[in-house]
């Protein structure tokens, strides 16, 4: 074969190959779908997750290993609940400073004492708090166990779901006692709830009027009776697209402004329901809300607990 046949020969096979080669590079498993001719050969890599902002506790996914690589000291302790048999089994982190510290009473979602709820605790303890973190399931699960004895999230719910008012409102007074009595706390101290704990935290602030303050992430807010009794300020940090429990909110306001009683309350643009635990969801406005929401969580406890005597 001459020079020039060959070189024919040699055009030919390889148009014949290309698309199949084409394909073969540009298979993915989404066949299906339209990449746009411009698409590179071979698969776009995924979209780097961004850096955790240390000034928010990480999301869900990151809680662990953040608990796992905290300097400050975390532990489980028995808080002793009046009336009943069981100690409340809590989580306790101490911030590292010199003086006294305020307490904070992180109260858990339905989900129970979660790895993402003890990595909010230590994240409190970041900014100076002594936080803590009441299992609110201590002794109904498995063998008179609590969250930690569960195999499911789902069978955290079905109990959460069976607790009372009532032994709610008695273990965080507890809590409070407990915390408020150890020596490296001064005396005051605030809660922080999420989503049902957003509402219980609520709550909380009308059964202890001694309470400096409570916030409230994405609860439902207390009838207007209930709210008669409120004393603590308030605030209230909600995401914009959870309509069930927005819809809450004004009627709480109206109420509170009448009595003149403080309810600072706050709406993210874009935002979803349990929106500081979901921070890489909804495409940023999750992130951007928990950066403005965290950054009010910190000056208000900071304001209300603050050290009058100072």
């Amino acid at each position: 074969m001459t020079t020039p046949t060959r070189t024919i020969v040699l055009l030919a096979a390889l148009s014949l190959c290309a698309p199949s080669f084409a394909r073969a590079q540009g298979h993915d498993g989404h066949e299906g779908h339209d990449h746009g001719a411009m698409a590179a050969p071979t698969a776009a890599a995924a979209p780097a997750t961004p850096a955790r902002d240390p000034n928010l506790p990480a999301g869900e996914a990151g809680a662990k290993q953040v608990l796992e690589t905290s300097p400050r000291h975390g532990e489980f302790v028995d808080v002793p609940v009046p009336g009943r048999d069981t100690p409340l089994r809590a989580w306790v982190v101490y911030p590292e400073r010199r003086d006294k510290a305020p307490v904070v009473i992180v109260i858990h979602e339905i989900f129970g004492l979660t790895d993402w709820i003890r990595g909010v605790t230590d994240q409190l303890a970041k900014e100076g708090f002594l936080a803590i973190a009441p299992d609110l399931l201590s002794g109904l699960g498995p063998n008179g166990g609590g969250t930690e004895s569960l195999a499911s999230r789902d069978e955290a719910v079905k109990l959460v779901r069976t607790l009372k008012s009532d032994s709610v409102q008695a273990a965080l007074a507890a809590t409070r006692a407990w915390a408020t009595a150890q020596p490296a706390a001064n005396g005051r101290s605030a809660s922080v709830g999420f989503c049902w704990g957003g509402s219980t935290s609520f709550a909380f602030a009308i059964a202890q009027p001694s309470l400096d303050g409570a916030i409230v992430y994405y609860g439902t807010s207390p009838d207007s009776a209930s709210l008669q009794r409120l004393a603590p300020p308030v605030l209230g940090l909600y995401g914009e697209d959870d309509v069930r429990v927005v819809a809450t909110v004004e009627p709480a306001r109206r109420v509170l402004a009448a009595r003149k009683r403080p309810f600072e309350t706050h709406l993210y643009k874009g935002a979803g329901h349990g929106f500081l635990r979901q921070q890489d969801q909804r495409e940023g406005a999750n992130l951007a809300a928990s950066r403005q929401a965290g950054e009010r969580t910190i000056q208000f406890l900071r304001e209300k607990t603050r050290d009058k005597r100072r």
